[in-house]
């Protein structure tokens, strides 16, 4: 279960990690994430689609986590609000919002292993994410054309028709344009495994982009395979050991 820590106090994200290392199942850890504001918070929910429950703070400088509360339920399938505060006052508020639960400072670890009791029930009888929705919603975080420090853009995945590693850089290919990015295959082939596959350990092609696999004579190793994609020249290789995997994807892709 994927636990975003909402919080602007440092200290009360590091009771809360301390308190969920012993709720957690250690067959099934909790997969973490922290931010410590209500914009940062929503940084992580736009990269990981997959986050099941958030503990919340309310009172926050900038955008209270209350607003953020009425923010994320306006997404078709928001994650579960678990809020965490030192104020009471606002609980009937919280319920409005659809929070599982609602918990006073400081936490203790009974009553928030009954939260996140609550919060696996309720998430084991939400519709599963659909792979369609998934794919629209991901993006890849893209360092701003202008240069500016600390500027980036998301870029939607579906526009991604492959990524290719060369020496220590990455190079997202569009229909359009060509962009550098930080970050490794593997950490991105871990992170978006539904939508990019590993055809060669160079490249990542997304799957909805390839048109055809085709087999080519005349390299050093005798025959081989290429992938022929949509509105693109370039060929990418295929290399054996993935061989296997990219027909499979393509029958999965057919049926």
């Amino acid at each position: 279960m994927h636990v975003l820590i909402v919080d602007d106090e440092p200290l009360a994200r590091s009771r809360l990690r301390l308190l969920l290392s012993d709720c957690q199942d250690p067959i099934d850890p909790f997969l973490l994430s922290e931010a410590a504001s209500a914009s940062q918070a929503m940084q992580v929910l736009q990269q990981n689609d997959a986050v099941d429950v958030v503990l919340l703070d309310i009172q926050m400088p900038g955008t209270s986590g209350m607003s953020l509360a009425h923010t994320l339920q306006q997404q078709a399938q928001p994650p579960l609000l678990i809020f965490v505060t030192a104020h009471s006052q606002y609980a009937a508020q919280a319920f409005d919002v659809q929070a599982c639960d609602y918990l006073t400072k400081p936490v203790r670890l009974q009553r928030l292993q009954q939260a996140l009791h609550k919060a696996r029930q309720l998430r084991q009888l939400q519709p599963p994410r659909s792979t369609e929705a998934m794919c629209a919603a991901a993006a890849l975080t893209i360092p701003s054309a202008s240069g500016t420090h600390g500027h980036t853009e998301r870029l939607p995945l579906a526009q991604v028709a492959y990524i290719q590693a060369e020496l220590k850089t990455l190079t997202v290919h569009t229909l359009t344009r060509s962009l550098l990015i930080d970050g490794s295959l593997l950490e991105l082939e871990q992170r978006f495994g539904a939508q990019l596959l590993r055809c060669h350990r160079s490249y990542l092609v997304n799957l909805e982009h390839i048109c055809a696999l085709e087999k080519t004579q005349g390299t050093e190793d005798g025959e081989g395979w290429v992938l022929h994609l949509h509105s693109l020249p370039q060929r990418l290789p295929v290399s054996r050991r993935q061989l296997p995997i990219v027909r499979a994807a393509l029958a999965q892709r057919a049926l």
